[in-house]
């Protein structure tokens, strides 16, 4: 049998192994397949492949940055514009400097000390980006604030590799050169978003399978063309990605690509375990807690100052903070790049892969579980208090102001709940963690407040005491029963209704004490079932029902701008 059709086989059949067991024991699905690289190969040495499956995970990381650039609205990052590149220059700079204090106290100089300082600075657009995604946190508030501080990371981690692979002959010139380049290749990106790919992809939709093709050949071409002027293949793929997130087939083309880049994202997971080496690691182990130390604690303590410094909330830089508790992927990149050039030794490769093995294991658990974190630790934050300005704290809402009705989740099915509950009354409160629905709801003089109905914060600034109603269309369980609990605890006649997606959990629900749970998909069909009912009686009544729908629509997309 051909190695490398063996060696990709083996990694899928574990990798859903592996990832099978961790939902059951309901565990993160990223370190059971970093555990499954580390068992089939350092220790059984069942998989040795490592350049084809270092090359295929390159490849996962690239896809991964084509579908971000491909969602990402550039528009919704106006807001953190300041903590993201400011805010990303301070970040650099200052951790670049501790993390080479910190290699100098463990005996490293010089060039060594820069790389290790480099790769304590940088967090995994890979790790963060997939787990935000798969908890729908990307449009939250700290969920943009991280991405805007990846892209920062991203940018400046070309510069690094640029810099380092010219030490020999680096001048201002060079560096002048690159930064040239670089902008000329976003230029063409850019134009080419705007006058070649429309034209293109307005041909390529009408055959799905041409669409996926041409879109996955923008995103080789444009890696390719990075790659070949000293770029990044991974920056290459998000440019591509951006170029082409302003069309019109922007979600279809990423619901396409997501399957494969969900391929290559688990043999980049398994390829970190495989290339775990544990041969030296007797002479490693102080630098790898040092370095571990400095990236879960230290990175983490800094980062949450820096954010509270700009104006946000402490659960807001915290979570941010605690989700770029890790080493990134470029990490890999820069000390490959290094041993390659001659800048360090092999062992660099063998310290920096435990180190992120390590770090992303235990950052998975903390951004898994942030809120709760949060919500644990929240009173020694206090010491805290004196750095945070709350400049950018969204609401319109007083604690002396009574509110009948209390929504939570205004997005999707929320606005349809809202314009019925008007009609009951006016004093109603939403709670949502989507900043660009709270900033709308605020300038209607809606009240309102930013936050995730989860955070400890939020639920003691509302009085429950006096609700005639709770309404939750969030569809999260966990979130839900606690809600529930916290209702009922305070006036248990005050109904309450909670959403969810699936029969068991609704009936988990109802155990619970909610009064109702919608399940949309239910409500949907019985909704449909008695308009069929309805026009079958009066063919005519069909037209009304259409005329009002399309009404309907055009107000959503006017005012609220979301699917439904």
């Amino acid at each position: 049998m051909d190695e490398f059709f063996f060696d990709i086989g083996l990694i899928i059949i574990l990798a859903s192994t592996f990832g099978y067991v961790a939902r059951l024991l309901k565990q993160p699905i990223i370190p059971a397949y970093i555990l499954a690289g580390a068992i089939f190969g350092p220790i059984l040495g069942i998989i040795d492949n490592g350049d084809i499956i270092r090359t295929l995970s390159e490849i996962g990381i690239a896809f991964l940055l084509f579908t971000v650039g491909l969602e990402l609205e550039l528009k919704k990052l106006r807001d953190i514009g300041n903590v993201a590149t400011l805010g990303g220059l301070i970040q650099f700079a200052s951790l670049f400097g501790l993390g080479f204090f910190t290699a100098a106290l463990l005996g490293y100089f010089k060039l060594e000390a820069v790389y290790i300082a480099l790769i304590l600075v940088f967090s995994s657009t890979m790790v963060v980006i997939k787990i935000l995604s798969d908890k729908k946190e990307l449009d939250s508030l700290h969920g943009r604030i991280i991405i805007g501080l990846l892209l920062m990371q991203d940018i400046l981690a070309i510069f690094a590799i640029s810099i380092l692979g010219s030490l020999n002959d680096f001048s201002l010139q060079t560096m002048m050169l690159s930064l040239i380049i670089l902008f000329l290749l976003i230029v063409f990106a850019l134009i080419a978003s705007k006058v070649i790919f429309p034209k293109i992809f307005k041909f390529a939709a009408k055959s799905p399978e041409l669409l996926f093709l041409v879109s996955v050949a923008v995103a080789f071409t444009f890696s390719i063309i990075f790659e070949i002027l000293g770029f990044s293949i991974a920056i290459g793929s998000f440019v591509a990605g951006v170029s082409l997130g302003n069309l019109p087939y922007n979600l279809e083309i990423a619901s396409r690509v997501r399957s494969l880049k969900d391929f290559f994202a688990t043999v980049f997971f398994v390829a970190l375990g495989v290339q775990l080496v544990f041969g030296d690691i007797s002479k490693l182990i102080v630098p790898i807690i040092v370095l571990t130390f400095f990236t879960i604690i230290i990175k983490t303590l800094f980062n949450f100052i820096l954010i509270a410094l700009f104006g946000y909330e402490k659960r807001t830089s915290f979570i941010t903070a605690i989700s770029l508790a890790q080493i990134s992927e470029f990490a890999l990149i820069i000390i490959g790049f290094g041993y390659a050039q001659g800048h360090i030794g092999s062992e660099f490769l063998s310290l920096t892969i435990m180190v992120a093995t390590i770090t992303i294991m235990v950052s998975t658990y903390f951004i898994k579980f942030s809120a709760g974190i949060y919500n644990s630790i929240r009173s020694y934050l206090k010491i805290f208090n004196f750095l945070i300005t709350e400049k950018h704290v969204l609401h319109n809402f007083s604690d002396e102001k009574k509110h009948d009705v209390l929504l939570i989740g205004y997005d999707r099915i929320g606005y349809a709940i809202f314009k019925g509950l008007k009609k009951l009354s006016d004093r109603i409160l939403v709670v949502d963690f989507n900043p660009d629905i709270i900033k709308k709801l605020v300038r209607k003089h809606i009240n309102c407040i930013y936050g995730d109905i989860g955070d400890m914060e939020i639920l003691e600034k509302i009085d429950f005491k006096d609700l005639k109603m709770v309404v939750s269309t969030i569809p999260e369980i966990r979130e839900n029963m606690m809600l529930v609990k916290k209702v009922k605890a305070v006036n248990e006649e005050t109904p309450i209704f909670v959403t969810c997606m699936d029969v068991d959990e609704a009936l988990e629900l109802y155990d619970s004490g909610a009064d109702y749970v919608i399940l949309p998909h239910f409500l949907g069909g019985e909704h449909v079932s008695l308009m069929l009912e309805d026009i079958s009686q009066d063919i005519t009544k069909l037209v009304t029902n259409k005329v009002e729908h399309i009404k309907e629509l055009h107000i959503r997309k006017e005012h609220h701008h979301h699917n439904y």
